[in-house]
């Protein structure tokens, strides 16, 4: 891993935040960008891969709300070995886009299942089974799935065992969309499910735990007017950040590495 957090900087919001301070982030700047919001446009997907050229992806890139987080394809485009994602969200973003070629944040998931060769398996964690049951089922042979129904009725060490027995044969990228917090916990632009971000962190431990880690992103910023939003995700940014950085040290100490060296 590098030492920089990446800042996906969309909106504005994260000039509003705190939890990069003392971070050396890397801001790529791209407010003035059009064609993007929810719906990435072709031209404006090429103008976000030059932009993001020279960086590895072996980073933490933080992707501004849920409307950007088809960004976790562009960056899962740099993965050179066969890997395994896991996605921690309220929604499947498995779903056909309504506007046809046209990368969405409600459909990345199910375009990366089917245009990028290395990935293996989708683990997903989050959405309803009323929701999963709607993607393609030739993609949902493809993924290890753990419902919000089963969140809430499993034992917590039930549930962990499930994050400690993944396989582990394959490296994997991690993909938090912090809508799967409760209100309590985060405040995003979209609807939200229940798990408090504790659990969450513990359950990254045991992943981290367990695993090799190609790279991490984190989206789910909500209203940039709202103190109270721009607070509580600060809050929960921190946390992500302090968790995952710790694992990411100790994996480079060990000097694991598994991007082309020529990126």
């Amino acid at each position: 891993m590098t030492d920089n957090v990446i800042l996906m900087n969309f909106t504005g919001i994260y000039k509003e935040q705190q939890f990069y301070q003392g971070r050396s982030p890397v801001w790529i700047d791209l407010e003035q960008l059009t064609g993007c919001s929810c719906y990435c446009d072709t031209e404006a997907a090429d103008t976000i891969r030059e932009r993001i050229e020279e960086f590895s992806g072996a980073e933490i890139h933080f992707l501004d709300s849920g409307n950007y987080h088809y960004m976790s394809l562009l960056w899962l485009e740099k993965v050179k070995v066969p890997f395994r994602l896991i996605l921690f969200d309220n929604h499947t973003d498995m779903q056909p886009p309504a506007f046809g070629g046209l990368l969405s944040c409600g459909g990345w998931a199910a375009e990366a299942l089917e245009k990028l060769p290395n990935l293996k398996e989708l683990v997903l964690i989050g959405p309803a089974e009323s929701d999963f049951e709607q993607a393609d089922p030739e993609l949902r042979k493809r993924v290890r799935y753990l419902s919000r129904e089963k969140l809430r009725e499993l034992p917590g060490d039930e549930v962990k065992e499930f994050f400690a027995g993944l396989p582990r044969e394959l490296p994997c990228y991690l993909s938090v969309d912090k809508d799967i917090l409760c209100p309590e916990d985060a405040s995003t632009a979209w609807s939200q499910g229940d798990m408090r971000l504790e659990e969450l962190v513990e359950y990254l431990r045991i992943i981290f735990k367990n695993q090799n880690i190609l790279g991490m992103d984190v989206c789910g910023e909500g209203d940039p007017d709202s103190h109270e939003s721009r607070l509580c995700n600060d809050r929960a940014n921190a946390r992500l950040a302090e968790c995952a950085e710790r694992i990411f040290g100790e994996q480079r100490k060990r000097g694991h590495r598994y991007y082309d060296d020529n990126i």
